[in-house]
This record gives C-alpha cells, structure tokens and sequence, in this order.
C-alpha cells in the first residue's frame, strides 16, 4: 500500500516570471535586465521543499487546464510532491505571480493572479478530508478564500491535525486573524506580522514583541522573518532570535516558503523549535542563493552543511 502523506499542504500554485534590472531601476522606462520564468505559488513552494527532504507529501491545489498548469504539475512532480488531487480547471488559466526585483535581487513590486483559487471550495477540501485525517500536520497558505479557509480549520481540527499558516501577503494575512486560537505555527514577515497584530514594527525587539503577542492569541509557535537581520520566534515556553546566515543574495523569492518547510520539516523530527527554526534559517538561506523559486537541488545534507549554529 501507499504511504499516506505526513503533510497535506493546500494553497497556490503558479507560474513566477521574475524581472531584475543589472543597475537602479529607473521608473517610466524600459530597464535591461535579466527575465526568468519559474514554477512558484507559496503553497506549492512549501510542498516543494518539504518533499525535497524528504517529507511525504501532497499538494490540493488547482491550475487551468493550459500549458503553464501542466508544466506546474510536472515540475512539482519531479520534485517529489503528490499532484494527484491538483485540481484542474478548463474554465480559469492557471495562476501567475509577476515580480519586478531591485539589482540586488529585492522586490519592488509585485502582481498575482490566484482568482483560480475560488477553485478550492470547501467542498473540495471536504472531499479530501481522508487525507486530512490521517496527515500529521497541514499546512497552508493565505490564498484560500475565507470559506475554504474555514473548512480546511474545522477539519483539522475536528481530526486533531495541527495546522501551520503562511499569511503570503500583508493583504492576505487578515483573513487569518480569526484563526489564530487555532494555528500550530503561524510564519509571517515583518509586515504580515504588523497586520496580525495591527503594529508597526521597525525592530528586532518590535518583532520578539510582535511574536509574544501571536502566541497570546492563541499560536502555538509565531516565527516572524526579518530578512537579512535574521528571524524572531516565541512559543509559550521559550523564545528567541536566530541570525541571518552571511551569503551572496541571488533572489529573495520563495526564501520564506523554504523557511517554512524547513521548520515544519524539523518539527516532524522532533527537533527542539530553536532547532528546527535553524533548519528553516539554512533551507532559506539556499534559496536565496538560488535563481529559481525553490532550490532544485535542496535535501537535507546541504541542509545540514549549511546550518548555523
């Protein structure tokens, strides 16, 4: 028999076409840079990197029934990932996230396209809720509307199966206020936290506060991302900072879903939080070293080379 899936992941899938200038950006005009086309989508991202170490894992999910879904499917196939329940839909085109990068691989502004996501119904994800029970953790990301959102909760929760959350976005991530009693772990960067929480936050010590305050909601773990300065995290017992590792940025996208994957990874492992928040922090930091959305070659032995301590 086949194994069932340790991680049920539900969320995005796209097409990432990414542009990044060789000098400034200068606005108003064509700026010669480089274009790369990739597979992403924060869920998809995450089930990714999960299963590139290792995890048994399956995406729910839709795309449109055109050449980008299938080359969605395909890629996250080959990397390890269980599409068999993707969706696919003649009636939408598959979803597409647009990135314009500063020269140093920042993102200045971006685009998506996730109506597709209307898609993953509560009845999709009730249809599934076999694999949801048997799961040992779900993980999804703030792309699901907030009926579908509710179904996924109720049913983990009604199974025991804890849930982790990745906001996605500083507008997405308010569709997740009314489920953090709920949320396992919740993984947010400095802005999503600041919409979470309804504060700005400007400092190391704005972002171990923001994620105390998390945990007081009701999160188990609250990691907040602070980019190169590192990450904060708390739980109800500990809490703690963890810095960035030192390394040539090539691209910040999908740096947070490999963080993501990495620390769910950990905690599968039974690995102490801090930990399996170091796990997160190395996943993270290859893929920054990396063109593409997910590191094709992430496993846990470059994992572990590049740990910090």
């Amino acid at each position: 028999m086949v194994e069932s899936p340790q991680v049920i992941v539900v969320g995005a899938a796209s097409i990432d076409t990414k542009g990044r200038p060789k000098r400034a950006l200068v606005p108003g005009t064509s700026n010669p840079g480089d274009i790369r086309i990739s597979v992403g989508g924060v869920g998809r991202n995450i089930a990714e990197g999960l299963a590139r170490l290792g995890v048994r894992t399956a995406l729910l999910s839709a795309v449109g029934d055109d050449e980008w879904g299938q080359r969605i499917l395909e890629c996250t196939a080959a990397g390890g990932v269980d599409v068999s329940q993707v969706l696919i839909k003649a009636e939408h085109r598959s979803a597409a996230y647009l990135a314009i990068l500063d020269e140093v691989g920042e993102k200045s502004i971006s685009i998506d396209d996730m109506d597709i996501m209307e898609s993953v119904t509560p009845q999709y994800i009730y249809a599934h809720r076999r694999l949801i029970k048997e799961a040992d953790m779900v993980v999804m990301d703030a792309n699901l509307s907030p009926k579908a959102m509710r179904c996924l909760m109720s049913t983990a929760k009604k199974y025991d199966v804890p849930v982790c959350a990745d906001p996605t976005s500083a507008i997405l991530a308010q569709r997740l206020i009314e489920h953090l009693p709920d949320l396992y772990m919740i993984t947010p960067d400095a802005s999503e936290a600041g919409a979470l929480c309804e504060a700005r936050l400007t400092s190391r010590s704005d972002a171990i506060g923001a994620a105390k305050r998390l945990v007081a909601m009701g999160v188990d773990i609250a990691i907040i991302t602070l980019a190169e300065k590192g990450l904060c995290y708390a739980t109800h017992e500990v809490g703690g900072y963890i810095p960035a590792i030192r390394s040539e940025v090539v691209d910040r996208t999908g740096a947070g879903d490999a963080l993501t994957a990495g620390v769910v990874f950990g905690l599968l492992s039974d690995f102490p939080i801090d930990e399996a928040v170091r796990l997160g922090v190395s996943a993270a930091t290859l893929t920054l070293q990396c063109k593409e959305t997910v590191c094709p070659d992430l496993s846990l032995e470059r994992l572990y080379n590049q740990l910090v301590i």
